[in-house]
Order: C-alpha cells, then structure tokens, then sequence
C-alpha cells in the first residue's frame, strides 16, 4: 500500500528540476518536489517522528512509522540566516501528526533575505521507496496529496570486507556545518565507493550515504569529526571524505543578502536590542510574552448543510463581538473594528467559503482556505503596506475559526503594567490586552504603519516593532526598560540602569504634568518667537482629545477615515456632518482637512485601481481625486459647506507639481461660485516627495501654506520602503538628507512669503520638536496625546538656540548621530 506524503505548505507545486540549485534540482539528496510557498507554516506530511531540526530551523526531516524519511528544507541559502525569521514549534524525537505544525517562519522577510524561497520536499532515502506518484504544476494546500511512495526491495551491497576500520579526524571548515547541500556531497562521494564510510561527532554516529544521518550530527564550524571508513577501498573512500570534509564545499563563498538592517551605527550595550519606534514613550516593566497558538481545523465536512449553518454562526457571533469592540472603544478602535466588518462581511470572502463548503470541506478549513486566497493577492501586489494589511485578515480568519472550534482568539488578561513580548500582535489581540493596562509592547516582527502601530499610538502605549529574533532574550518575569524615544529596550538591567531610567521616567512625567497645567497657553519660543501648536485628528473623538491638550487647531484632518473599510463612498451630507463635527470641537481655530489620500498602502475597494508594479509611485493621494472628479469634487464641497466659512481649509496630499494645485484650485473656485460663496478658500499642500521639496518656492506661487509630511518624505528620500521590514530601523526622518529637506522646504516657502508646518510622524517626536523649529517650521501638528508636552518644549528653547541646534543637525553623517545630538540637546533643557 502506498503511503501518502502530504503537502507540508500552501503553495504552488513543481518539479524537483525547477529549484535554482543543483543539490536538489539533480537530486543528489534525493527525489521530490518543490514548493513555492504563499503560507509561513511548515506542517507534519505524515504521522511519524521528527529525526533532525537543524539549529538555525529552516530545515526539518521526518521519518514515517514505514521507513520513508523527508526533508523539508525551507528557501535556498536560509541556513545562513541563523535562524532570523524561522520558530520551531518541535524538536528532535517528537513524535507528530500529519498536519501538525513543525515551524513558522516569516515569509516576507525570510524572502528578502534568502536566495529563493522554494522549499524543496525531498525523499532522501530513495533506495528504499520510490516515488508512485507527484503532484506539479499546480496551485496545493497544506495537507492535500504531494506524494505517493511504494517501498521497493532493499539492494544488498556486496563488497569485500576483513572486518578493518580504519579512521581519521578531521576539522569541519563548513561555514554552516552539515546542512543540506553538503549533505546531499558528502552521499555523493560516499556512494562513489564500495567501503561503509561514516560520520562520528561524539556520541553521534551518521552513515555518510544518508543526509538524515548526517543532518541529525548537528554539527558546526570547527568541530572535530572523525571519519570511520571500512571495506575494501576504504583507504581510498576515507582520504576523499577527509578531503572534502576539510574543505568549504565552496560554501564560504555565498554572500547572503542580511535578514533586516540593523539600526544605523547604533552601539548597543549589553542587553539592549533596537527597535523600530510605532508609538513614542517610556515605560518600565516585567516582561509578560504572548504566544499566539495555532487553531487546528480538519479537512472533511460534515454535510453542505451542517457546515454552511456553523459559518454563518461564527461570523455572526463575531460580527456581534466586533460591533459591541466599535460602539465601547475609542476612535482608533472603531476606525480598526469598522475595518474588521467590512473584511469579515465581503462577499468575496463568503462565496469563496461557500464554494470550498459545496466541495466536502469543513467551515473551518473552507473559510481559511477562502481568508488566503485574498491574503495571496495583497502579497501578490509586492507592497510593503499592503501586506501589513494582511495582519487584519489573519484576524478575521483566527476570529471565526475561533467561534467554530471553540478555541480562544483572543490573547489571556495580563497583570497591569507589564510590557507584552510578541512575535507579532492581531489588533483584536491588542485591543483585548489593552484593558489590562499594560505598560508598553514589543514585537519582533510588524511596522510602523500596521493597525496595531495604530492602536498604540492611539492608546498612548509605548512600542517598538521590527525588533527581530534578539528580542527571543526577554523571558517572562525579566524587568524591561522600553524606551521609545530612542528606539531600544534593556533587557534585565543593572540596578544602576534601572535607577537610572526610574528618575528619568519621573522627571518626564513632571514635565508631562507641568506641560499639561499650561497647556491652554499660547506656544512660543522663550524669546517670544510665535509657533502654532496644531493635532492631527481622524475623528470627532481625537479632535476633542486634541482641544483638551490645548491644541491650536488642526494641521491634518485625515479625512481617509470616512472612506476606508466600506463599500461606497460616503454623501456629501455625511462628511459635512463629520467635518463640521470636528470643526465645533475646536472652536475659532483652524482645521486643515487633508483631501482623500488613498492609493498605494490605502485602496478603497469602489475606487477601481489597476495592478501597478510599484503602488508607491503609483496612483496616490491628489492624482487619484483628480482622476475621479465625482469623489473630489463631493468632497470639498461639503468642506465649503461648514460653518463658519473659512475655518476650514483644503490640503492637498502628495503633490508633485504646479499644475495639480491649479486644477483642484479650479474646482474649488467653481463650486464656490455654485454655492454662492465670495470670499477665497485657502488651499495648501503636503510635501511628500522630493519633487515638492525642491521647488516649495514655485509650488508657493499657487499654494496659500505648505505642510510637511515627513512620513512619506522619509522614504522617498531614502528610498527605503517605511513598510518593509529590512530596511524599516533605517527609515528614520531623522536622517540628514530627510532634515536637509525640511530645511529647503522652510528657505523657500518663507522666501515665497507662505508659512510651512510639520505634520508628519517628526512633529510628535520630542528629540525632533526644537530641530524643526530651527529650521525654519512655524507650525506643527501632532498627535494628540503629545500636543501639551510639544508646547513645553517649545517655550524651552530661543529661536537662536533652536537654528544652532538645526545647524548641527544638519552637518551630522546620519540618522543614529543626530539621535545622539538631539539627547544630549534635550538633556540640557531637562
């Protein structure tokens, strides 16, 4: 009876000859086939027991209860990653199910760093099963049939032996140890000779023909093994093994592309582990880590019926759960949970799960198989944002599983004050969490613009993202410092650090208290100079949140919150109503309403956006509103419409030239005249690119203000994508070419007699505040919770003080030196 090997992937199937690599593609290991992965769980293709786990877990064989043995080896050149993106869920002689999960690993990042992501699936002993039947060339889930194996008669050797062993040690010059591709060499030469050659590394014995074997030594750079030859070439057979083992198997010459930049010329102390800033702050505690279990689920339903009645179920006790989250939470909450719905009752996903159901499968199995297939698609797109967007389907998809399985979705309460560790957070997960009252949060894994960034920055929770595999040393209990104003946590501090940073969390929540009782106060320098103090607002809530901190207006109405997560646009009467919301709970002050900014990392799915090979530089912000009339010229209308005419003003977002302010400026003029308005609405832009940057001067010419984005401006100047993981701990709009920028920005907006302001992510950063200030910025929006303490900093320094410290700035070599200026800077004023 032949036995089934199953797919330990979703992916897509193809032949062994396919994979980039002459190990396997001439399966010198063995027969098989490759995967093209689209999913990050490596699953059990059988009931058997695990033989090896190599130490950096991007590989892993099985041997079945009949004999046959597989390798699952995970990309080409991984094994240099040392483990960076991989999570083994097993270890060596644990016996497993087929479908059980044996390792996670992080399919995007994994990607940028490895050669190829196709996993070979390798049936390394093939002298003793032969391959019936493959599956190829085609689309296959995890657990569907990749193969059929029949044992075939075992082939005795026949060959002189006088019972001699003769032996000889040898260092391993292997980079990497044994791993698969010197496996798959050393069978090789073994089998080009009669002689029983094996491997011995301590207690550890391998037969050098079989690559399981050799893999199960688990061995590294520098050892020492000894080579055990006998029969009657053995002579020959040890001195060709010695020889190659002795070499570097032209493994030293692979140069694998890093897993994830590391923070630029940052010098860690011990201890210490950098991290992308998602939400700023400081917090102190002990370290409570967060597991996200998997939700197993079987294939076969139980009847059409029975399984379209426990769907519809589970997504309607989830839907209540998500309703009652949006109606008691804050404003970032219901933006996210609202988000939710729309996922979880598009129809797209509930008749791909129909579909899955009419064929025999379960709910369960057909709403994940139905929750990937979109997930393939934002993968699909290559961009970064997008797929931080795929966190929200995994959510969807963990929610109603849970509902069906009875298993727990969410993460347990923890105790207040701690600092959750986790590979990766769901923001159903967080939001849970967040009513413990924890201190702050660290994620291996993430981005700065995820839902759950989001969400921290909303709750004003301290958190850094993208922290990779070094945070694996904060176990549960250690004491942590988090400090998100630099970018880096302390794992298990000295007691003078701790000290240290207990003073220095005391002496910022003075300054936060005194920044709060003058709040109401008009922001000045300390020698009088005037600079507006505005918040960024995405709802009625945050506008007053932002009056009660003393904001001076709104610099950025992200007016995308009525757009996104829905099926159609919404009315003119409904943004009326919500601008004239915000615009009532900040009384006789500006509020500046960012026009539609969607494209790219924001679609709205009644927007019809062609595949584009670079969305980033694609249809974005202003050039979408100009290409559908309708959507822009709805919009500002109803910002026309609110009361009192004038507060309220237009921006534009990612403007590139002239011509663009031209054109919304003529829309405006016209639907004025249409609602018998006279007097001029002032129009601004944001300054995104580089472009916009360099000629601020003639975009002044027809602009009223202009206003910094420095979160998008950062990446064009770099050219570093703010939502990739590789590059994200460099994307810092501290970095000198992004502030030289900012400077050009200022010199030529001023020139042009036109205010320029800051209202990206940089105003909310208080090393950045007195920077800006220097160069030139006479307004500046931030988030909410941070607008008082912002004030406080401002009345601290003089103008003259301030374009010193620019001035320095400026000439620094990068992001992490002007870090380090800044501190000391800020040290000064404490």
């Amino acid at each position: 009876m032949a036995l089934i090997v199953t797919s330990p992937l979703r992916g897509w199937a193809a032949p062994l000859e396919q994979v980039p690599d002459p190990v396997f593609a001439e399966r010198m290991m063995g027969d098989g086939v490759a995967i093209h992965p689209l999913d990050g769980t490596v699953c059990a293709p059988f009931d058997g027991e695990v033989v090896t786990l190599h130490d950096s877990a991007h590989a892993v064989s099985l041997r079945s209860a009949e004999g046959a043995e597989i390798l699952i080896h995970i990309g080409l050149e991984t094994v240099a990653l040392k483990g960076r993106g991989f999570t083994p869920l097993v270890k060596a002689g644990d016996r497993v199910s087929r479908g059980d999960p044996l390792i996670r690993f992080d399919l995007d990042a994994v990607g940028l760093a490895s050669a190829s992501l196709i996993t070979p699936v390798i049936v390394t002993n093939s002298e003793a099963f032969t391959i019936a039947h493959r599956t190829v060339d085609r689309a296959i889930g995890a657990c569907e049939e990749l193969m059929a194996l029949t044992p075939v008669a075992a082939d005795a050797r026949r060959w002189s032996d006088d019972g001699t062993v003769i032996a000889q040690s040898v260092t391993l010059a292997l980079p990497h140890g044994i791993h698969a591709r010197p496996a798959a060499r050393i069978g090789a030469c073994a089998r080009g000779f009669e002689a029983d050659v094996h491997l011995v590394l301590g207690e550890r014995r391998g037969d050098a023909r079989s690559p399981v074997a050799l893999l199960a030594l688990g061995t590294k750079l520098g050892d020492s093994v000894t080579v055990e030859a006998r029969g009657g070439d053995a002579e020959a057979a040890l001195a060709a093994m010695v020889a190659l083992l002795g070499s570097d198997m032209g493994e030293g010459a692979a140069v694998p592309r890093p897993a994830a930049a590391p923070l630029a010329e940052t010098v860690l102390e011990p201890g210490q582990i950098g991290g992308v800033i998602a939400s700023p702050g400081l917090a102190m505690g002990p370290v409570v880590r967060i597991d996200r279990a998997a939700i197993a689920v079987q294939r076969d339903g139980a009847g059409i019926d029975v399984e379209r009645t426990a769907l519809a179920s589970a997504r309607t006790a989830v839907r209540e759960r998500i309703a009652a989250r949006a109606a008691t939470g804050s404003a970032q909450v219901a933006a996210v949970m609202s988000a939710h719905l729309a996922l979880l009752d598009d129809p797209g996903l509930a008749s791909a799960a129909e579909a899955r159901i009419a064929e025999g499968t379960s709910a369960g199995f057909a709403w994940r198989g139905a929750v990937h297939d979109q997930i393939d698609v934002l993968r699909g797109t290559g961009n970064a944002h997008l797929a931080e967007r795929i966190d929200d389907l995994v959510d969807i998809e963990r929610q109603v599983l849970a509902a069906l399985t009875g298993a727990p979705a969410d993460a347990e309460a923890t105790p207040p004050g701690a600092i959750l560790v986790a590979d990766d957070l769901l923001p159903s997960q967080l939001v849970t969490l967040a009513e413990s009252r924890p201190a702050g949060l660290c994620l291996a894994r993430g981005g700065p613009t995820s839902h759950v960034a989001i969400l921290c920055a909303g709750m004003g929770l301290p958190a850094l993202v993208a922290m990779g595999d070094a945070l694996d040393a904060a176990t549960d209990g250690a004491t942590l410092l988090l400090d998100a104003e630099g970018g880096l946590a302390h794992i298990a501090p000295d007691a003078g650090a701790q000290a240290a940073f207990v003073d220095r969390l005391a002496a910022r929540e003075a300054r936060r208290a005194f920044a709060r009782s003058t709040a109401a106060d008009p922001c000045h320098t300390a020698d009088g100079v005037r600079i507006e103090l505005f918040a960024n607002v995405g709802s009625v809530e945050d506008a007053a949140a932002a009056a009660g901190q003393g904001a001076e207006g709104s610099g950025l109405v992200r007016s995308e919150f009525l757009f996104l997560g829905r099926d159609a646009a919404p009315s003119e009467e409904e943004q009326l109503a919500a601008y004239q919301g915000i615009a009532e709970a900040l009384p006789g002050r500006p509020v500046i309403v960012r026009l539609l900014d969607v494209g790219g990392d924001k679609p709205a799915a009644y927007i019809p956006f062609a595949a584009e090979e670079n969305p980033a530089l694609g249809l974005r912000g202003i050039r979408v509103g100009l290409a559908h009339p309708a959507l822009i010229e709805t919009q500002i209308r109803a910002i026309l419409r609110v009361a009192p005419f004038g507060q309220c003003r237009i921006m534009l977002p990612m403007v590139a030239s002239v011509a663009e302010i031209r054109a919304v400026r003529a829309i405006a003029d016209r639907l004025r005249s249409e609602l018998g308005i006279g007097d001029p609405v002032e129009i601004g832009v944001m300054v995104e690119t580089p472009a916009a940057a360099i000629t601020a001067d003639l975009l002044a010419t027809e602009a009223d203000f202009l206003s910094i984005g420095t979160n998008d401006l950062t990446q064009y100047v770099l050219a570093m994508d703010r939502g990739n993981p590789a590059v994200a701990p460099e994307v810092d709009p501290l970095h000198p070419a992004v502030l030289r920028m900012i400077a050009e920005t200022c010199r030529r907006g001023a020139a042009a007699g036109r205010w320029v302001g800051v209202c990206g992510g940089l105003a909310s950063d208080p090393l950045a505040v007195p920077i800006l200030v220097g160069l030139g910025a006479s307004e500046l929006s931030a988030v909410p919770g941070f607008v008082a303490e912002a004030k406080a900093i401002v009345r601290a320094v003089t103008l003259a003080e301030a374009q010193a410290h620019a001035e320095t700035a400026l000439n620094c070599t990068s992001a992490a030196e002007v870090r380090a200026l800044a501190g000391a800077f800020a040290e000064t004023r404490a």
